[in-house]
């Protein structure tokens, strides 16, 4: 059994109903702090081993949700359970009939948290579409890359960010206002509303004139000469973070550059710094950029591939990576000083034997 007795949300039980994206991530991280998931999946649905490490933490069983016994199944753990996360298609979870009016009346306390792209009402809601279609319809996708065009930051902002973060965060939250009032709800986290909040500061700043609604145009989306990435002699590269003065003049003087000769904040000046800068780098390979900078407050660090990134001294001194089943995965994160995270692999699980473990 995998019923957590670490983490600050141990004794927290969430029903997993599985898809891949934004609930299969959410349901990692709810684990992870540990909550006890049990994730339905269909049989003969396997774990992938392509991302074994999402599935990690939980009970896993077997249901058909479309027989009459797989859903009395479910509906035995959702009977039991504090919440429930799923992301299927409109209308799917009340045909296979796990619809929220259902199971909160079998359980008043429960919170029933559902995740989708273009949430459940407007033109858009119920047609197709992923995570770059909900980023580019909340205003971010234009925002980041070069200038000639958009660039997909992976599915990190929309699918994760906008979509798990919120869908974990919003479960929590109206689980904590179960357990005060003893009234479940339905909360609703659609990637295109996340994305859109998790822009909150550059709509503002747009709003007061400090923001150019265009790509790589501002101080911090790589318009600066001093916040962007630059490629080094061996051909890879590093980025650069000197936001402010004191690290703007660090950066200068560790390159070679007066720093009297620019004004940073004079975006007339950026091109002619940016190519400085370039030229610079690309003099020497990224080590030893790294190196140079490292002990000083130029804010340079080396641009680390996947391969890379587990093998810096500082992400193994910290254990950010680990070699679990075989594979190298991210540990768990935030940390906690009283109630410490861990990362297990799943098991798989009777559902008699959750239900007198939850009874």
């Amino acid at each position: 059994m995998v019923a957590a007795t670490h983490g600050p949300l141990a004794g927290v039980r969430i029903v997993e109903l599985d898809m891949p994206g934004a609930v299969l991530f959410a349901g990692m991280l709810l684990a992870d702090l540990g909550c006890d998931v049990v994730r339905i999946r269909r049989p003969g649905s396997e774990a992938s081993t392509v991302a074994a490490n999402l599935y990690r933490g939980r009970s896993q069983v077997s249901l058909d949700l479309s027989q009459a016994a797989g859903r009395e199944q479910a509906l035995a753990l959702i009977a039991q359970a504090d919440g429930v996360i799923e992301g299927y298609r409109p209308g799917v979870a009340e045909q296979v009939g796990l619809d929220p009016a259902r199971c909160l009346a079998l359980n008043p306390r429960l919170v029933y948290a559902r995740a989708s792209g273009w949430g459940r009402e407007g033109p858009l809601a119920g047609t197709p579409g992923n995570d770059i279609n909900h980023l580019a319809l909340s205003g971010a996708l234009h925002a980041i890359g070069p200038a000639a065009a958009p660039v997909p930051p992976l599915n990190l902002i929309g699918e994760y960010a906008g979509g798990s973060l919120f869908l974990a965060l919003g479960l929590v939250s109206a689980i904590l206002a179960a357990q005060a009032t003893g009234r479940g709800q339905v909360i609703e986290a659609a990637q295109t509303d996340g994305a859109a909040a998790m822009m909150s500061l550059y709509y503002a700043l747009h709003a007061s004139g400090r923001w150019a609604d265009a790509r790589a145009a501002n101080m911090i989306d790589g318009g600066a000469p001093y916040y962007r990435c630059y490629a080094c002699a061996d051909g890879r590269h590093v980025a650069v973070g000197a936001l402010e003065p004191h690290a703007f003049r660090a950066l200068c003087e560790g390159l070679g550059i007066a720093p009297d000769g620019f004004d940073q904040y004079d975006r007339a000046r950026w091109p002619a710094l940016t190519e400085a800068f370039a030229a610079a780098f690309a003099s020497r390979g990224r080590d030893e950029w790294a190196a140079l900078f490292e002990a000083g407050d130029g804010c340079v660090t080396p641009v680390l591939s996947l391969t890379e990134a587990p093998l810096h001294p500082h992400n193994r001194t910290r254990g950010t990576f680990a070699v679990q089943g075989g594979a190298m995965q991210p540990m768990p994160a935030p940390r906690f000083s009283a109630t410490p995270t861990e990362a297990t692999p799943p098991v798989d699980e009777a559902v008699a034997d959750i239900l007198a473990r939850w009874s």
